[in-house]
């Protein structure tokens, strides 16, 4: 699988552990993670990997999982998703990553000992000639893997091995559960200083319900892949993937309790002063501002108004921020 990437290159897609066609792209500098949300903690170790991979004449790799391990051992308690595949892959190849190979974190490879997830991922698929970890990682069945072992196992197989310290910022450590916290709290400055950038949605449009044409302001209803969306409300934002700059817009992320008793979570996005067939485009929707949590209304009237108020209080957020 190849992924189109800035300046024309392509990011390479392996999967699986057995070397076959694989090891012909040829031994790679590689760190190791799920680099949910791609933040600057990741950012951090990315930058780190692709000096390193460059020094050595090696190609700069991610080695992450899917799904998340969190997500086989307890799908029901594991924390939302930052980002679905696609869309770390996307983040992944514009910070300098040449290659990334998804393994499928299954009953058997979580059963993996720590010296055959070593000899068959890291030695064997990947040829890794250089590895980067955090400080704290731990690998193979039942976590027994540690740094002190991978130390070991580095000089058995012949790479070299580096750990990452944790990235702060003030007092808080950058983490993904970090940014998942301050998007459930609303706090989108706080998670876009997490992540380097504003939080955004990437998906498909697709057919909707045409409520909202109906009410006087039509959207564009975004495929979600996320098993839960980290936050959920009105929000000014911005979408890229319409032209060459990102259009203004309002959208609304969850439930629509005033229409449906118990629906699923849905990403609808208004633009302002368009009105052009956006079916199957894909869209990537940047959190700018909450403007509020959804509500229920006793009519649709009722609702009709305050979309309006939605739209005037996003235009004069966005106005402003050009402003700043």
């Amino acid at each position: 699988m190849l992924l189109s990437r800035g300046l024309g290159r392509k990011l390479v897609v392996t999967r699986g552990l057995a070397p076959g066609g694989a090891a012909a792209l040829g031994p790679v500098a590689v760190t190791i993670g799920n680099f949910d949300g791609v933040h600057k903690g990741h950012q951090a170790m990315l930058a780190r990997l692709e000096a390193a991979a460059r020094a050595r004449g090696l190609t700069a790799a991610v080695l992450t999982f899917e799904p998340h391990p969190r997500e086989f051992f307890a799908p029901q308690s594991a924390p939302t998703r930052l980002t679905n595949l696609r869309e770390k892959l996307e983040l992944l190849a514009a910070h300098g990553v040449e290659r990334v190979h998804v393994q499928r974190f299954s009953a058997a490879f979580a059963a993996l000992p720590p010296e055959a997830f070593v000899a068959r991922s890291l030695a064997g698929a990947l040829r890794a000639r250089w590895v980067l970890v955090g400080d704290d990682f731990r690998f193979g069945a039942k976590r027994a893997g540690d740094f002190a072992f991978l130390s070991e196992a580095a000089a058995r197989h012949g790479f070299e091995l580096d750990a990452m310290p944790t990235v702060t910022i003030g007092a808080e450590r950058v983490s993904s559960s970090a940014v998942r916290d301050a998007l459930a709290r609303g706090e989108l400055d706080r998670a876009q200083a997490l992540l380097g950038r504003p939080y955004s949605i990437s998906g498909r449009v697709v057919h909707g319900e045409k409520l909202g044409r109906a009410l006087g302001f039509a959207t564009a209803n975004v495929q979600l892949k996320h098993n839960r969306p980290p936050l959920g409300g009105i929000f000014a934002v911005r979408v890229h993937g319409i032209g060459t700059a990102p259009r203004d817009g309002v959208a609304s992320l969850g439930v629509r309790p005033t229409v449906h008793a118990a629906g699923k979570p849905v990403l609808e996005v208004h633009l302002f002063d368009f009105a052009d067939n956006l079916y199957g485009a894909h869209l990537r929707v940047e959190f700018i501002a909450k403007l509020r949590d959804e509500a229920r209304y006793s009519d649709l009237d009722a609702l009709k108004a305050q979309i309006a108020r939605d739209c005037a209080q996003a235009r004069d957020v966005l106005k402003a921020l050009e402003n700043v």
